[in-house]
Protein backbone atom coordinates (compact mmCIF):
# COMPACT_ATOMS: atom_id res chain seq x y z
CA UNK A 1 0.00 0.00 0.00
CA UNK A 2 1.62 3.28 -1.19
CA UNK A 3 0.16 6.73 -0.42
CA UNK A 4 0.66 9.67 -2.40
CA UNK A 5 2.09 12.28 0.54
CA UNK A 6 1.82 15.95 -0.20
CA UNK A 7 4.87 18.47 0.43
CA UNK A 8 3.87 19.24 4.03
CA UNK A 9 3.79 15.90 4.89
CA UNK A 10 6.91 15.10 3.29
CA UNK A 11 8.55 17.92 5.37
CA UNK A 12 7.22 16.42 8.60
CA UNK A 13 8.60 13.45 7.50
CA UNK A 14 12.24 14.70 7.07
CA UNK A 15 11.84 16.78 10.43
CA UNK A 16 10.53 13.80 12.29
CA UNK A 17 13.60 11.44 10.41
CA UNK A 18 16.35 14.00 11.24
CA UNK A 19 15.17 14.27 14.55
CA UNK A 20 14.96 10.24 15.27
CA UNK A 21 18.60 10.49 13.78
CA UNK A 22 19.96 12.97 16.08
CA UNK A 23 19.31 10.42 19.30
CA UNK A 24 21.84 8.22 19.55
CA UNK A 25 21.54 6.22 23.40
CA UNK A 26 23.43 3.13 22.07
CA UNK A 27 22.12 -0.49 22.30
CA UNK A 28 19.12 -0.97 24.66
CA UNK A 29 20.95 -3.17 28.04
CA UNK A 30 20.28 -6.90 28.17
CA UNK A 31 18.68 -6.48 31.61
CA UNK A 32 14.47 -5.74 32.11
CA UNK A 33 15.20 -2.57 34.77
CA UNK A 34 18.45 -1.40 32.02
CA UNK A 35 15.85 -1.65 28.82
CA UNK A 36 13.26 0.33 30.65
CA UNK A 37 14.94 3.00 31.73
CA UNK A 38 16.35 3.13 28.46
CA UNK A 39 13.34 3.35 27.12
CA UNK A 40 11.77 6.04 29.40
CA UNK A 41 15.19 7.93 28.78
CA UNK A 42 14.04 7.79 24.10
CA UNK A 43 10.33 8.42 25.19
CA UNK A 44 11.43 11.22 27.53
CA UNK A 45 13.53 13.35 24.73
CA UNK A 46 10.30 12.39 22.13
CA UNK A 47 8.18 14.27 24.38
CA UNK A 48 10.57 17.41 24.77
CA UNK A 49 11.36 17.74 21.54
CA UNK A 50 7.13 17.80 20.72
CA UNK A 51 7.22 14.57 18.60
CA UNK A 52 5.52 11.98 21.49
CA UNK A 53 1.67 10.90 21.32
CA UNK A 54 0.77 11.07 17.62
CA UNK A 55 -3.10 10.64 18.16
CA UNK A 56 -3.11 12.53 21.89
CA UNK A 57 -5.03 16.23 21.95
CA UNK A 58 -2.43 18.76 21.74
CA UNK A 59 -3.80 19.90 24.95
CA UNK A 60 -2.72 17.16 27.11
CA UNK A 61 1.16 17.47 25.51
CA UNK A 62 0.27 15.10 22.72
CA UNK A 63 0.51 16.41 18.74
CA UNK A 64 -3.20 15.93 17.48
CA UNK A 65 -2.13 14.69 14.10
CA UNK A 66 -4.38 13.66 11.62
CA UNK A 67 -4.68 9.76 10.15
CA UNK A 68 -2.07 10.50 7.09
CA UNK A 69 0.46 12.01 9.81
CA UNK A 70 0.12 9.08 12.04
CA UNK A 71 0.85 6.90 9.56
CA UNK A 72 3.72 8.59 8.74
CA UNK A 73 5.18 9.16 12.02
CA UNK A 74 4.41 5.49 12.52
CA UNK A 75 6.70 4.10 9.89
CA UNK A 76 9.45 6.32 10.59
CA UNK A 77 9.84 5.60 14.22
CA UNK A 78 9.44 2.04 12.67
CA UNK A 79 12.13 2.56 10.34
CA UNK A 80 14.33 3.87 13.17
CA UNK A 81 13.43 0.92 15.82
CA UNK A 82 11.93 3.71 18.17
CA UNK A 83 11.13 1.90 21.98
CA UNK A 84 7.62 2.08 22.65
CA UNK A 85 7.14 3.59 26.01
CA UNK A 86 7.06 1.23 29.03
CA UNK A 87 4.07 -0.12 29.81
CA UNK A 88 0.61 0.10 28.79
CA UNK A 89 -0.55 3.17 29.78
CA UNK A 90 -0.03 5.62 26.84
CA UNK A 91 -2.03 2.64 24.82
CA UNK A 92 -4.86 1.84 27.22
CA UNK A 93 -5.49 4.13 30.00
CA UNK A 94 -4.31 7.24 28.75
CA UNK A 95 -6.84 7.40 26.41
CA UNK A 96 -9.58 6.19 28.95
CA UNK A 97 -8.35 9.40 31.10
CA UNK A 98 -8.95 11.68 28.28
CA UNK A 99 -12.09 10.45 27.89
CA UNK A 100 -13.53 10.10 31.56
CA UNK A 101 -10.63 11.41 33.65
CA UNK A 102 -11.01 14.47 35.83
CA UNK A 103 -8.97 17.73 35.26
CA UNK A 104 -7.05 17.05 37.87
CA UNK A 105 -6.52 13.45 36.92
CA UNK A 106 -5.64 14.51 32.74
CA UNK A 107 -3.10 16.86 34.23
CA UNK A 108 -1.35 14.64 37.09
CA UNK A 109 -1.22 11.46 35.09
CA UNK A 110 -1.56 12.25 31.29
CA UNK A 111 1.97 14.40 31.03
CA UNK A 112 4.08 11.85 33.23
CA UNK A 113 2.80 8.88 31.43
CA UNK A 114 3.45 10.28 27.90
CA UNK A 115 7.07 11.59 28.53
CA UNK A 116 7.32 7.64 30.04
CA UNK A 117 8.64 8.95 34.08
CA UNK A 118 5.60 6.96 35.08
CA UNK A 119 5.06 3.08 33.56
CA UNK A 120 1.65 1.95 33.98
CA UNK A 121 0.31 -1.53 34.10
CA UNK A 122 -2.93 -3.46 33.34
CA UNK A 123 -4.90 -5.04 36.49
CA UNK A 124 -7.66 -6.16 35.01
CA UNK A 125 -7.34 -10.39 35.06
CA UNK A 126 -7.33 -12.38 37.71
CA UNK A 127 -6.87 -16.35 38.40
CA UNK A 128 -10.77 -17.12 38.39
CA UNK A 129 -11.73 -14.10 36.78
CA UNK A 130 -9.76 -13.94 33.06
CA UNK A 131 -12.20 -14.53 29.54
CA UNK A 132 -15.34 -13.89 32.46
CA UNK A 133 -13.43 -11.06 33.78
CA UNK A 134 -17.53 -9.44 35.63
CA UNK A 135 -16.78 -11.99 37.91
CA UNK A 136 -13.52 -10.82 39.39
CA UNK A 137 -13.39 -10.96 43.38
CA UNK A 138 -10.64 -7.98 44.24
CA UNK A 139 -12.37 -6.08 46.47
CA UNK A 140 -12.24 -1.94 47.11
CA UNK A 141 -13.90 -1.26 50.55
CA UNK A 142 -14.70 1.97 51.01
CA UNK A 143 -12.90 3.97 53.78
CA UNK A 144 -13.33 7.83 54.47
CA UNK A 145 -11.11 9.23 51.66
CA UNK A 146 -9.48 6.04 50.84
CA UNK A 147 -10.25 2.40 49.58
CA UNK A 148 -8.85 -0.16 50.70
CA UNK A 149 -7.89 -2.58 48.31
CA UNK A 150 -7.54 -6.87 48.61
CA UNK A 151 -6.96 -9.48 45.87
CA UNK A 152 -5.10 -10.52 43.05
CA UNK A 153 -4.42 -9.86 39.66
CA UNK A 154 -2.16 -11.72 37.12
CA UNK A 155 -0.87 -11.44 33.42
CA UNK A 156 0.21 -8.40 34.12
CA UNK A 157 2.69 -6.73 31.74
CA UNK A 158 5.85 -5.16 32.69
CA UNK A 159 4.21 -5.24 36.78
CA UNK A 160 7.91 -5.67 38.31
CA UNK A 161 8.75 -2.24 36.70
CA UNK A 162 5.71 -0.14 36.77
CA UNK A 163 4.87 3.02 39.02
CA UNK A 164 1.23 2.64 38.44
CA UNK A 165 -1.43 0.29 37.83
CA UNK A 166 -4.86 0.56 36.13
CA UNK A 167 -7.29 -1.82 37.94
CA UNK A 168 -10.50 -2.64 37.97
CA UNK A 169 -11.97 -3.45 41.77
CA UNK A 170 -15.14 -4.95 42.95
CA UNK A 171 -16.53 -1.96 45.01
CA UNK A 172 -20.27 -4.00 44.73
CA UNK A 173 -21.35 -6.86 46.37
CA UNK A 174 -19.82 -10.33 45.19
CA UNK A 175 -23.18 -11.08 43.16
CA UNK A 176 -22.98 -7.22 41.40
CA UNK A 177 -21.13 -8.40 38.58
CA UNK A 178 -20.72 -5.83 35.56
CA UNK A 179 -22.91 -3.43 38.34
CA UNK A 180 -20.48 -3.43 40.77
CA UNK A 181 -17.12 -2.84 39.50
CA UNK A 182 -15.18 0.50 39.78
CA UNK A 183 -11.99 1.64 37.79
CA UNK A 184 -8.80 2.84 39.82
CA UNK A 185 -5.47 4.32 39.80
CA UNK A 186 -3.19 2.19 42.43
CA UNK A 187 0.60 3.36 42.97
CA UNK A 188 2.29 0.08 42.82
CA UNK A 189 4.88 1.58 45.43
CA UNK A 190 2.29 1.75 47.80
CA UNK A 191 2.04 -0.19 51.05
CA UNK A 192 0.94 -3.79 50.87
CA UNK A 193 1.56 -3.88 46.63
CA UNK A 194 3.31 -7.11 45.35
CA UNK A 195 4.45 -7.62 42.00
CA UNK A 196 5.81 -11.01 41.19
CA UNK A 197 7.35 -12.40 37.79
CA UNK A 198 6.07 -15.19 35.91
CA UNK A 199 8.54 -16.76 33.92
CA UNK A 200 7.34 -17.83 30.49
CA UNK A 201 8.07 -20.69 28.18
CA UNK A 202 11.21 -18.08 25.93
CA UNK A 203 12.60 -17.89 29.56
CA UNK A 204 11.92 -14.27 29.95
CA UNK A 205 9.45 -12.82 32.96
CA UNK A 206 7.18 -10.26 30.86
CA UNK A 207 4.12 -10.92 33.15
CA UNK A 208 3.75 -10.89 36.79
CA UNK A 209 1.15 -11.51 39.06
CA UNK A 210 0.14 -8.68 41.71
CA UNK A 211 -0.90 -9.07 44.80
CA UNK A 212 -3.04 -6.28 46.90
CA UNK A 213 -3.12 -6.75 50.58
CA UNK A 214 -5.14 -3.61 52.56
CA UNK A 215 -3.76 -1.22 50.06
CA UNK A 216 -5.27 2.14 50.56
CA UNK A 217 -5.89 4.33 47.31
CA UNK A 218 -7.07 7.47 48.06
CA UNK A 219 -10.82 8.34 46.36
CA UNK A 220 -9.80 11.04 43.56
CA UNK A 221 -7.96 8.53 42.04
CA UNK A 222 -11.43 6.78 41.08
CA UNK A 223 -12.17 7.22 37.39
CA UNK A 224 -15.76 7.89 36.84
CA UNK A 225 -18.24 6.98 39.32
CA UNK A 226 -18.16 4.45 41.98
CA UNK A 227 -19.49 0.90 40.37
CA UNK A 228 -19.27 2.45 36.66
CA UNK A 229 -15.99 1.17 36.17
CA UNK A 230 -16.90 -1.87 33.68
CA UNK A 231 -18.22 0.84 30.82
CA UNK A 232 -14.90 2.70 31.39
CA UNK A 233 -13.41 -0.48 31.03
CA UNK A 234 -14.66 -1.08 27.63
CA UNK A 235 -13.02 1.96 26.73
CA UNK A 236 -9.33 0.64 27.50
CA UNK A 237 -10.08 -2.71 26.21
CA UNK A 238 -11.02 -1.37 22.84
CA UNK A 239 -7.52 0.79 22.81
CA UNK A 240 -5.80 -1.92 23.90
CA UNK A 241 -7.29 -4.46 20.50
CA UNK A 242 -6.74 -1.60 18.83
CA UNK A 243 -3.54 -0.07 20.40
CA UNK A 244 -0.59 0.71 17.95
CA UNK A 245 -2.19 -0.46 14.83
CA UNK A 246 -0.42 1.35 12.79
CA UNK A 247 2.89 0.75 14.53
CA UNK A 248 2.05 -2.89 13.99
CA UNK A 249 1.81 -2.71 10.73
CA UNK A 250 4.68 -0.95 10.00
CA UNK A 251 6.47 -3.10 12.24
CA UNK A 252 5.14 -6.26 10.64
CA UNK A 253 6.14 -4.90 6.92
CA UNK A 254 9.67 -5.31 8.11
CA UNK A 255 9.55 -8.63 9.71
CA UNK A 256 8.27 -9.59 6.20
CA UNK A 257 11.14 -8.06 4.42
CA UNK A 258 12.88 -9.84 6.78
CA UNK A 259 11.13 -13.31 5.94
CA UNK A 260 12.26 -12.73 1.93
CA UNK A 261 15.43 -11.84 3.35
CA UNK A 262 15.40 -15.30 5.19
CA UNK A 263 14.32 -16.88 2.26
CA UNK A 264 17.54 -15.49 -0.23
CA UNK A 265 19.73 -16.68 2.53
CA UNK A 266 18.35 -19.91 2.80
CA UNK A 267 18.31 -20.23 -1.16
CA UNK A 268 15.01 -21.54 -1.57
CA UNK A 269 13.45 -18.13 -3.72
CA UNK A 270 12.31 -20.28 -6.26
CA UNK A 271 11.01 -23.05 -4.64
CA UNK A 272 6.99 -22.58 -5.78
CA UNK A 273 5.68 -23.67 -2.02
CA UNK A 274 7.79 -21.03 -0.37
CA UNK A 275 6.91 -18.31 -3.21
CA UNK A 276 3.17 -19.69 -2.77
CA UNK A 277 3.77 -19.20 1.39
CA UNK A 278 5.43 -15.49 0.89
CA UNK A 279 2.62 -14.39 -1.54
CA UNK A 280 0.24 -15.31 1.72
CA UNK A 281 1.90 -13.26 4.57
CA UNK A 282 2.76 -10.66 1.38
CA UNK A 283 -1.11 -10.12 1.23
CA UNK A 284 -2.12 -10.24 4.86
CA UNK A 285 0.04 -7.73 5.95
CA UNK A 286 -1.11 -5.26 3.31
CA UNK A 287 -4.54 -5.40 4.99
CA UNK A 288 -2.70 -5.23 8.25
CA UNK A 289 -1.61 -1.67 6.91
CA UNK A 290 -5.51 -0.98 5.32
CA UNK A 291 -7.54 -2.32 8.46
CA UNK A 292 -4.85 -0.01 11.33
CA UNK A 293 -6.00 3.16 9.02
CA UNK A 294 -9.73 2.43 9.53
CA UNK A 295 -9.37 1.84 13.15
CA UNK A 296 -7.47 5.34 13.69
CA UNK A 297 -9.46 7.02 11.14
CA UNK A 298 -12.76 5.63 13.11
CA UNK A 299 -11.05 6.76 16.53
CA UNK A 300 -10.15 10.05 14.78
CA UNK A 301 -14.36 10.00 14.29
CA UNK A 302 -16.00 8.88 16.81
CA UNK A 303 -12.94 8.50 19.65
CA UNK A 304 -13.56 4.70 20.39
CA UNK A 305 -12.37 1.96 17.93
CA UNK A 306 -15.46 -0.04 18.72
CA UNK A 307 -15.86 -3.59 17.10
CA UNK A 308 -13.16 -3.24 14.62
CA UNK A 309 -10.69 -3.39 17.82
CA UNK A 310 -11.84 -6.81 18.12
CA UNK A 311 -11.20 -7.58 14.10
CA UNK A 312 -7.70 -5.97 14.56
CA UNK A 313 -6.85 -8.09 17.75
CA UNK A 314 -7.83 -11.40 15.88
CA UNK A 315 -6.62 -10.65 12.41
CA UNK A 316 -3.08 -9.63 14.14
CA UNK A 317 -2.58 -12.01 16.69
CA UNK A 318 -3.46 -15.10 14.27
CA UNK A 319 -1.15 -13.20 11.70
CA UNK A 320 2.12 -12.58 13.76
CA UNK A 321 1.99 -16.82 14.59
CA UNK A 322 1.66 -17.49 11.38
CA UNK A 323 4.66 -15.52 10.34
CA UNK A 324 6.69 -17.16 12.58
CA UNK A 325 5.95 -20.73 11.80
CA UNK A 326 6.57 -19.87 8.57
CA UNK A 327 9.92 -18.85 9.67
CA UNK A 328 10.19 -21.83 11.68
CA UNK A 329 9.39 -23.98 8.02
CA UNK A 330 11.90 -21.87 6.34
CA UNK A 331 14.91 -22.44 8.88
CA UNK A 332 14.56 -26.17 9.36
CA UNK A 333 16.03 -28.35 12.10
CA UNK A 334 18.38 -25.04 12.20
CA UNK A 335 15.40 -23.31 13.82
CA UNK A 336 17.16 -25.09 17.00
CA UNK A 337 20.15 -23.51 16.90
CA UNK A 338 21.52 -20.54 18.71
CA UNK A 339 22.61 -17.56 17.06
CA UNK A 340 26.32 -18.15 17.92
CA UNK A 341 25.56 -20.83 15.53
CA UNK A 342 25.86 -18.50 12.24
CA UNK A 343 22.05 -19.01 11.61
CA UNK A 344 18.57 -16.77 12.63
CA UNK A 345 17.38 -19.87 14.87
CA UNK A 346 17.36 -17.98 17.72
CA UNK A 347 15.52 -15.00 16.92
CA UNK A 348 12.43 -16.61 15.36
CA UNK A 349 12.45 -19.46 17.83
CA UNK A 350 11.83 -17.05 20.84
CA UNK A 351 9.19 -15.03 18.56
CA UNK A 352 7.53 -18.75 17.42
CA UNK A 353 7.27 -19.30 21.26
CA UNK A 354 6.56 -15.67 22.39
CA UNK A 355 3.26 -15.44 19.56
CA UNK A 356 1.69 -18.97 21.04
CA UNK A 357 0.36 -16.43 23.44
CA UNK A 358 -1.14 -13.89 20.85
CA UNK A 359 -4.70 -15.89 20.79
CA UNK A 360 -5.09 -15.61 24.58
CA UNK A 361 -3.37 -12.35 25.70
CA UNK A 362 -5.87 -8.98 25.01
CA UNK A 363 -9.07 -11.12 25.31
CA UNK A 364 -9.05 -14.31 23.73
CA UNK A 365 -9.49 -15.46 19.92
CA UNK A 366 -12.68 -17.46 20.90
CA UNK A 367 -14.10 -13.67 22.10
CA UNK A 368 -13.01 -11.76 19.66
CA UNK A 369 -14.56 -14.16 17.08
CA UNK A 370 -17.43 -13.76 19.83
CA UNK A 371 -17.68 -9.80 19.06
CA UNK A 372 -17.04 -9.58 15.72
CA UNK A 373 -20.15 -12.27 14.94
CA UNK A 374 -22.32 -10.21 17.66
CA UNK A 375 -21.58 -6.71 16.94
CA UNK A 376 -20.25 -6.64 13.35
CA UNK A 377 -22.49 -9.52 11.83
CA UNK A 378 -25.39 -9.08 13.85
CA UNK A 379 -25.67 -12.71 14.96
CA UNK A 380 -27.82 -13.60 18.22
CA UNK A 381 -25.51 -13.54 21.22
CA UNK A 382 -24.55 -16.74 22.69
CA UNK A 383 -26.62 -17.32 25.94
CA UNK A 384 -24.18 -19.20 27.40
CA UNK A 385 -21.36 -16.39 27.74
CA UNK A 386 -21.09 -15.01 30.53
CA UNK A 387 -22.32 -11.64 31.21
CA UNK A 388 -25.35 -12.18 28.82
Amino acid sequence: MQLSWTPDEREFRSKLRAVLQGIDLGKPPKDRQGRARWAREWNAILFDSGYAGPSWPVEVGGMGLDLRSQVIYQEELDRARVPSTPGTGVQMCGPTLIKYGTAEQQQRFLRPMLRGDQTWTQAFSEPGAGSDLQSLRTSAKRDGDHFVVNGQKVWNSSADVADMAFTLVRTGDRESRQKGISYLLIDMKAPGVEARPLRDITGGAAFCEIFFDDVRVPVQNLVGAENDGWRIARTTLGHERAAGALKQAAFYRRIVDEIYALMKERGITADPLARDRLAEVEVQVRILQVNAMRIISRISQFGEPGPVASVSRLLNALFEQRLHELALELLGPDGLLDEQDGVQGRRWTYGYLRTRASTIGAGTAEMQRNAVAEQVLGMPYDPGMPGR
